[in-house]
Order: structure tokens, then C-alpha cells, then sequence
């Protein structure tokens, strides 16, 4: 038990979990050509916490378990949000602009776990409270890697879960005995499950009483018999695999799978939720609002990787003194800025949760960030296509700059600004290129959709917003009330 070394992590994942990739079964998820690059990405954190120079940012001495890693840490109050974000965000850095969510997003899901077990042990006279501690406490000794499953695939939107024809198609409990619960179905896009340790499973909605089958949660290995897991095809790494300055794509990808539950068994003390439907919507939004969280962290890097490269590209180019170019630069700023704020704010005036004194993130500052983060990434990339001009897709292949006959013509021709290496400008146009291409659908997808669409910010905003005060302004600016807000 304790800190898991980066190689132990690795071995970990050799335990016969059934994996496939573009329709062949994966024997052993270390050595395949593609999806290796996932666990190359995710051993990254294990590598690091053994890292003499970087252990500090991620190790800290638990008065309980000892040695453990900052992403088990429960945040009591903001500065420890503070914490959890540098965390985050000097993680994302290390990882090329690619956060590693091994750890960070199943911490998400257990802090929220634990907040709401409590209430329903409250209120129902349940045990889950003490079913998630034992297994964060099993998480935490041993070091795991975790995934969370909350995205069912849904079928028909118009329809709630136990409306759907076929009834698989939200995840549900098909039958119960003393040992435990059988549960079916699917759930979609979720994030490292092959390279994963345990896999954590979250309603995706708030249910009701006929949905009570579907309000389900719990935690099982991913080599627990009935799971299947199907991962998406990762273009990016298998362009990168015929280009060696594709190096984002090559070591810092992770993978996404559908996840088949196919009348998998889950013993009770693995158990979370089962049939309190009441609970399934407070679960299903406190965990977006730690995860949202995570996002505007890790976002604010990505943030930061378009700043740098849309100044070396002005400068490169020779037109960083343009206005228009300046405005375009400042863009991606406000754009990065703005998250970063948003974050610290959630944790500056962050909720402490009465039942169990963990800190929640504000939810207004959290999903204010998430949202404009879904919304203008779009723009920024327009600016970053702005500066950087043509060439960012009609850049000549690197093979091309490698042979002889044609460098002598491409570094001629190249050279951008008077002084410039052609070969430095190249490299980061390249880099545009990969972000831009192979790495386009991704980066798009996860910067709009991953953590809660656009209208889930809307409606959860517009949810938790206090108006009190708001419309107490009104009143007293309007002469309608003398109380003073």
C-alpha cells in the first residue's frame, strides 16, 4: 500500500479487462500501438509524484494514510480549492496542454459521492456514506487510477428512461440478492476506463419514482466479468505515429469508451445508490459542479498553450506590432484569464457542505468560466488561424524538411522574419497544424461538450443563481421599496 510507482501503475493494468480497438480485441492495453499512448499519458502523474522535483505538488502527508496523492486530498475550504487548481492547472502544463484526469476526475466524483450518501443516509436511514469512505479509503491507500461512468447513451432524448423502448438504453438494474445487484446497459464517452484501476458509475439525470431502476451508483475493476469496453478510434495518435513532430498527440492522448454492462454483478458494499431516485439529480449535479471545476483549471492551459502559440507565430512572422494582430493575441487572453478567475473565485467563496465539511467550488463562479469557456473557444482558435496564417495547413510534410534536396529549399523559403530559424517556425506551425487537424475534432468536441453542454451551464446558472439581492436593487432603485440592498 501507499504511493504507487509508475511502473507497478503500468502492471496494474495487465488483469485481462476486455478491450477493443477498431474491432479487435485488445489482449493487453500496455502494448498496443495506439492506445499505449493513454497509459503513457496517465502513468505521466505516477511518474511525477516519484519525480524529486516535482513530489511536493503532488504528495502530501495524510494524517491517516500516510503519504498519499493531493488528488485524494478533501478540500475543507478554499485555499484548499486554491490547491486543488494549481494542481490542476501545473499538471496541464506538464502534460502539453493535456490534463491528465486519471485521478483528478474520479476524485471529482467522490467527493461528490460522499456528500450526497450523507444525505441520504439522512434521510432514508441507508448506508452509503460508509460504503464510499471504505472505498476511498481503499483508493487512496493504494494509489488507483480511476474512471467515471455517468453518460448514458440516452436513445430517444424526448423520453425519460423507463419510457424507452428498449429498456438498456440508460443504465439499469435488472435484479438484486443478498450479495449484491445485477445491472445492463451502456454508458458512453467515458474517459481512460481502459487504463483505469476502478471505474466509478454516476446516474446521468434526475429520476423519477418510475425511473427508480435506472438511479444506480457504484464503483467495479475493469476486468469484472460482463464489462466491455470499445474505444474510440484515436486518429490523432495514429497520424502522430507517421510524424515525429506530432508530439502532442504521440504522449499526451487519452482514450474515450462505450462501456457495455452486460448483466454485470456488483457486490452491496460497492454500492453507492440503488433505486433513491429522489437522489439521483443532486448526485448527477453535484458532481458536474467539482468537475466543472476541473475543467475551467485544466482550460485555462489550453488557454495558455494558444497564447504561446499565437505569440511566437506574430513574432515569427514579423507582425506581433500589428493592432489587429494585438487584438487577436488579447483575445486569447481574456479567454484564458477569465477561466483562471473564475476558478480562484469558485474557491475564494466556496460552500462548505454542513454534513460532511467538504468545500464545494461556488457554483455561480464555476459555471460562469465553464460557460464561457464552451462558448468562445471557437473564437480563440479563429484568432490563433488569424496569425498564423496559410501555412498552418500547407506547411510541406516533416519528411520534407529532413531530405536533403528539398531543406535546402525549405529553409530558404521559410524563414518568416529577417533572422527567424525556419526550422523553430516550422515546428510551430506544426503544432498549429496538429491542433488544428488531427487533434481538431477533439480539442472542438471537449472544449464545447466535455463537462456538461452549453445548456447544462445555462439552466444550472440560472438554477443557483441568488436573485435576492438583485431584485432588491430593483425594488429600491425603482421607488417601489425604501429598503436600501
Amino acid at each position: 500500500m501507499g504511493l504507487m510507482s509508475s511502473q507497478d501503475y503500468v502492471n496494474s493494468l495487465k488483469d485481462g479487462r476486455e478491450i477493443y480497438y477498431r474491432g479487435t480485441k485488445v489482449y493487453d492495453v500496455t502494448q498496443h500501438e495506439v492506445l499505449r499512448s493513454a497509459v503513457n499519458h496517465a502513468s505521466l502523474i505516477y511518474k511525477l509524484q516519484e519525480n524529486e522535483k516535482t513530489r511536493d505538488l503532488f504528495v502530501y502527508k495524510d494524517d491517516n494514510f500516510g503519504y498519499s496523492s493531493k488528488f485524494y486530498k478533501i478540500p475543507r475550504n478554499g485555499n484548499d480549492l486554491m490547491e486543488r487548481f494549481n494542481l490542476i492547472y501545473e499538471t496541464s502544463k506538464m502534460g502539453r496542454g493535456s490534463f491528465d484526469v486519471i485521478k483528478g476526475i474520479g476524485s471529482d466524483a467522490i467527493f461528490a459521492l460522499m456528500i450526497i450518501t450523507k444525505k441520504i443516509d439522512s434521510y432514508l436511514k441507508t448506508r452509503y456514506y460508509e460504503n464510499i469512505m471504505k472505498f476511498y479509503e481503499y483508493v487512496i491507500k493504494n494509489d488507483l487510477g480511476l474512471a467515471v461512468a455517468q453518460t448514458d447513451v440516452k436513445g430517444d432524448r424526448d423520453l425519460r428512461p423507463f419510457e424507452q423502448e428498449d429498456k438498456d438504453l440508460y443504465l439499469r438494474i435488472v435484479d438484486k440478492n443478498k450479495d449484491g445487484i445485477i445491472v445492463r446497459g451502456a454508458k458512453s464517452h467515458i474517459t481512460q476506463a481502459p487504463v483505469a484501476n476502478e471505474i466509478i458509475v454516476l446516474p446521468t439525470r434526475n429520476m423519477s419514482e418510475k425511473d427508480k431502476d435506472y438511479a444506480v451508483s457504484f464503483s467495479i475493476p475493469p476486468n469484472t466479468k460482463g464489462l466491455k469496453m470499445i474505444s474510440k478510434p484515436l486518429k490523432a495518435v495514429e497520424t502522430s505515429l507517421n510524424d515525429p513532430w506530432f508530439v502532442l498527440g504521440k504522449e499526451n492522448m487519452e482514450t474515450q469508451s462505450l462501456i457495455i454492462f452486460d448483466d454485470v454483478f456488483v457486490p452491496w458494499e460497492r454500492v453507492f445508490l440503488v433505486g433513491e431516485y429522489q437522489f439521483a439529480g443532486p448526485l448527477a449535479v453535484m458532481f458536474p459542479t467539482f468537475h466543472r471545476f476541473t475543467a475551467i483549471s485544466y482550460r485555462a492551459v489550453i488557454g495558455d498553450l494558444l497564447i504561446g502559440l499565437g505569440k511566437l507565430l506574430a513574432e515569427l512572422n514579423g507582425i506581433d506590432d500589428k493592432s489587429h494582430i494585438r487584438r487577436d493575441i488579447v483575445d486569447m487572453i481574456k479567454y484564458k484569464e477569465i477561466l483562471r478567475e473564475s476558478a480562484l473565485a469558485a474557491s475564494l467563496y466556496a460552500e462548505i457542505d454542513e454534513d460532511t465539511k467538504i468545500a464545494v467550488p461556488n457554483r455561480v463562479f464555476t459555471n460562469i468560466g465553464k460557460l464561457i469557456s464552451n462558448e468562445t473557444y471557437l473564437n480563440v482558435v479563429k484568432d490563433l488561424v488569424e496569425i498564423a496564417g496559410g501555412l498552418a495547413d500547407t506547411l510541406p510534410s516533416t519528411q520534407d524538411f529532413y531530405n536533403e534536396e528539398e531543406a535546402r529549399y525549405l529553409k530558404k523559403y521559410l524563414v518568416g522574419k529577417k533572422g527567424t530559424d525556419p526550422l523553430t517556425r516550422s515546428k510551430i506551425l506544426s503544432l498549429t497544424r496538429e491542433l488544428l487537424s488531427s487533434l481538431g475534432a477533439f480539442f472542438t468536441t471537449i472544449m464545447i461538450h466535455a463537462e456538461g453542454s452549453i445548456e447544462a451551464s445555462v439552466i444550472e446558472l440560472y438554477r443557483s443563481y441568488n436573485y435576492d439581492e438583485s431584485k432588491k436593487l430593483a425594488y429600491y432603485a425603482s421607488g417601489i421599496s425604501d429598503e436600501m440592498p
